[in-house]
């Protein structure tokens, strides 16, 4: 595996476990305190959004692990999704260019899957 691909796959990434989304006023922002329950349009066993740089890349159900909480993977999106969601990919207007990223999230994927068998 290049050392490239092996630095990439080093690099720590935050991840967001997205529960639910709602929109509130500015005037019920404002009028929060400690104690205040905001309800989300969402029932406890439905799926939750699993997002990477705020683009999903998966969904999953919540678990409780030990004394934390959990998600359990049902759905992840193929490698090439994955690494454009890191911003690795990130597309412009230019056709050539899309073009070129494009193959290059392609040889990426390629590599990282080649280090995995």
């Amino acid at each position: 595996m290049p050392s490239d691909v092996r630095a990439i796959l080093a690099l720590e990434v935050p991840i967001i476990v997205q529960l639910g989304e709602r929109s509130v006023r500015v005037a019920d922002v404002c009028g929060w305190a400690p104690g205040s329950i905001i309800e989300l349009p969402k029932r406890a066993d439905e799926e939750l959004s699993l997002r990477v740089n705020n683009k999903s890349v998966g969904t999953g159900f919540a678990v409780k692990v030990g004394e934390n909480f959990g998600i359990r993977i049902t759905y992840i999106g193929d490698l090439k999704a994955r690494i454009a969601a890191l911003g690795m990919g990130t597309s412009t207007t230019q056709s050539s260019h899309a073009a070129s990223s494009n193959s290059e999230l392609d040889d990426l994927a390629e590599s990282m899957l080649a280090g995995q068998a």
